[in-house]
Formats: structure tokens, sequence, C-alpha cells
């Protein structure tokens, strides 16, 4: 007679269900418990993102128990993007929210939203995190929902083996009732992560290329944000492609000298004439358009400005002192300032028009009457060497004020 519940006369339940990932799981002991729970509620496919202890585990497999089928056919993956790569439909076991804008369900509602998409073909992944620490803000933002178990809150961390149980549990209660059918068939199938990450990515470079990705210091989160609110749509795959198109479209489709939304270096410097010269006015509704002029600039900087920008944004020295390029002081612009510093930067232009030169003067007193510092570049030794002159510039732009 087979004891302890094992029976290996009888058929081994084989159905379509969700693939379970465990993120660095720290113990071969844990990766075992967790199979025989699958084992338990008909779940077959394991993922393992870098186990601590290597794999394959002979813990693993005698803490299994009977459930080697399982630990034979887990997958290795290096990041847990890699192993959402094909899935349609993520959700992440923790016991924190993370602050991040997604629906947080049970392991009974994580059942429901489950089961008809298994059904329909779709490839869906429960996603526990590490036993210490559990899953990272970025990991959580590879999600689509949140499940979070109602424990005590004074003692909320589940053994690995208990969590997946548990959700397992409620998978296979559900799976084999009249709950779990089909839905209406799509008109296309819903977009893999892979190919999300791939749209995300391309956004994200464009974005930046505008400058979208400021204050740099809340780059993780903005970045984060922005995919939820569009893992929130539970887009497909002609939606993702649409999307993509659309961006490049934004990005590439403009017509006449500003394409791409780049001036060539000539047409940049006529415009940093224009600003100049334009700065020169005397009446305030004159100098008015100067602010959506300096917008236009800063999408298109001189081939000085935008070295010289992207060598100090990737200059240590220089991190967390608050710069922003083109900002409005007063009736004047500039080119780069600290506002904290009270700290402004001026790149000078070989071919800089007359009536700019002629109005520094009284644009500096103005700016120092105020307690701003000016500290002047010359774009010639930008373009010649711009590690020299940031090495000039560091210990002068944190240098006290007067």
């Amino acid at each position: 007679m087979p004891g302890a519940g094992t029976d290996k006369t009888r058929r081994w339940i084989e159905q379509p269900g969700p693939v379970v990932i465990l993120v660095e799981p720290q113990m071969g002991e844990n990766i075992g418990a967790a199979a025989r729970a699958m084992a338990n509620f008909g779940l077959g496919r394991l993922r393992l993102v870098k186990p601590r202890q290597g794999w394959p585990n002979e813990k693993a497999v005698t803490m299994a128990a009977g459930a080697d089928r399982i630990l034979d056919g887990a997958r290795l993956y290096e990041t847990l993007e890699e192993a959402v790569a094909d899935c349609s439909f993520v959700i992440a076991t923790t016991a924190r929210h993370h602050d991040q804008h997604k629906p947080i369900i049970d392991a009974q509602q994580a059942a429901a939203e489950t089961a008809p998409r298994v059904a329909g073909g779709e490839t869906v992944a429960l996603v526990f995190g590490r036993e210490r620490n559990g899953l990272e803000n970025h990991e959580v933002g590879l999600a689509d929902r949140i499940l979070t178990l109602p424990v005590n809150p004074a003692f909320a961390s589940l053994n690995l083996a208990q969590a997946v149980i548990v959700v397992a549990y409620e998978w296979f209660k559900l799976a084999g009732s009249e709950a779990v059918r089909e839905d209406a068939p799509r008109s296309s199938p819903p977009v893999g992560k892979q190919q999300l990450g791939a749209f995300f990515r391309d956004l994200e470079r464009e974005l930046e290329k505008v400058e979208f990705f400021r204050p740099a210091e809340k780059r993780e989160t903005m970045t984060i944000n922005l995919r939820n609110i569009f893992t929130r749509m539970e887009l497909t795959q002609q939606d993702i492609r649409t999307l993509h198109g659309v961006v490049m479209s934004i990005a590439n489709g403009r017509k006449g000298p500003a394409r791409g939304g780049t001036l060539d270096p000539a047409a940049a410097e006529e415009l940093r004439g224009i600003i100049a010269d334009h700065g020169a006015g005397t009446v305030a509704q004159e100098r008015a358009p100067v602010k959506g002029l300096a917008r236009l600039l800063r999408r298109n900087p001189t081939e000085a400005e935008r070295t010289f920008w992207t060598a100090l944004t990737n200059d240590r020295r220089f991190a967390g002192l608050g710069f922003k390029r083109q900002v409005p002081l007063g009736p004047h612009m500039a080119d780069l300032v600290s506002i904290p510093l009270r700290c402004v930067i001026e790149i000078l232009s070989a071919t800089e028009t007359g009536t700019a030169r002629d109005m520094r003067p009284a644009r500096h007193e103005w700016l120092k009457a105020r307690n701003y510092r000016v500290i002047t570049v010359a774009a010639d030794d930008v373009e010649k060497d711009v590690k020299a002159v940031l090495d000039d510039l560091a210990p002068r732009v944190t240098a006290p004020t007067p």
C-alpha cells in the first residue's frame, strides 16, 4: 500500500497551468519543497532565476519527495526579465505593495484571473521572491498584478513553499470547475513581456533624447511608473505594434529642418542668436516668446552644448548639483543653471552675434545682483577637450558663493 498520500499507481494529472518562477531562491530545500507543493496541485512548469546554491541541487531532490519530474523540467534564467519574456500575464507575490499603482489581489482572485487566460493558451507566470527580502521594485514593475495573502501583519513573511502551496491550492480548486472556460477569441494575441520590454526600451531611449527624465535622480521611479501605465492596459501584440509606430513616427516623422527633433548645427547656432537678440527687448511682451524658443533649443542643442551636457551628466563630480539646461532667470535665459548652487554656466560660441556679445556684461551684472555666480566656457574648448573643461570647472562650481 502506498503511504503518506503518494500513490504511484494513479495517473499524474497533466493539465495546462501557470508557470511558477522562483527568483534567487536561497536554499535547495526550499526549491524542492516548492516543487512538491506544485505537484500536489497540478502545476508542472518551474523556472529558476539564479538559485544561490547552484543547479542541479541534491537537497532539492531530497526535499521534493517524488516530485522529480518538476525538478527535471526546471529551466534556468539569469534575470526575471528573461524568465517572463514569453509571458503575457505576470502576478508578483509580495507582502509589500512597493508603492506601485497595480491591482492588489489575493490567491483566490489570482486563480480567477489566471484560469481563463491559461485556458485561452496564454503563458501566465506566478513569481515568488527571495526568502530573505522578496522581490525588488523593478521586478514587481514587470508584473500585471500584486498578490498579497491575508496574514498576521506582525508576522507577514511566509516560507517560500508555504506561499507556493497556498496559491497553487486556489488554482487547483478552480481549475477543474466550470469557471475555467476560454474567453471569446481576441483579434490579436496578448503581448509577451519580451515584446513589451522592447517597446519600453525604444520609448525610454526616445524620451532620454528630449530629456524627459528630469531630475536624473528620479529616473528609476519615473521609468517604473511609466511601465506600469502600459502594463495595466493588458495590451495585445497589435496594440504594441501600433504604439511603437506612434512613438517612432513622432520621433522620426517630422518634416523640415527639425526632422527627428534635431536641428543641424548651423540652424542650432542661428537659434541661439535669435534668443540672444530677442533678449535685447525691453518690453515684457517682446520677451515672452523666449521661453518657447528656449524649449526648442533645449531639444536641439549645438554640438558644443550636446558634448558638454552629455559629459557633465555622466561625470560623478556634478551628480546631484541640480544643473538644468535653458532655464529662464527673469528676462534672461541661462545655458546651464544650478538653483541650489546659485551658479550659471554660459557656453560662448565664436559665432555669436554682436548683440549677444554686447548684452553679456549687463546680463552678468543682473545675475550677480541676485547672488548668481557666472562661469563662462568657450565652445571651442569644449569641442577640443571637454574633459579638461570639466576638470577646470569642477572646483569652481562648488566654491562657496561670495
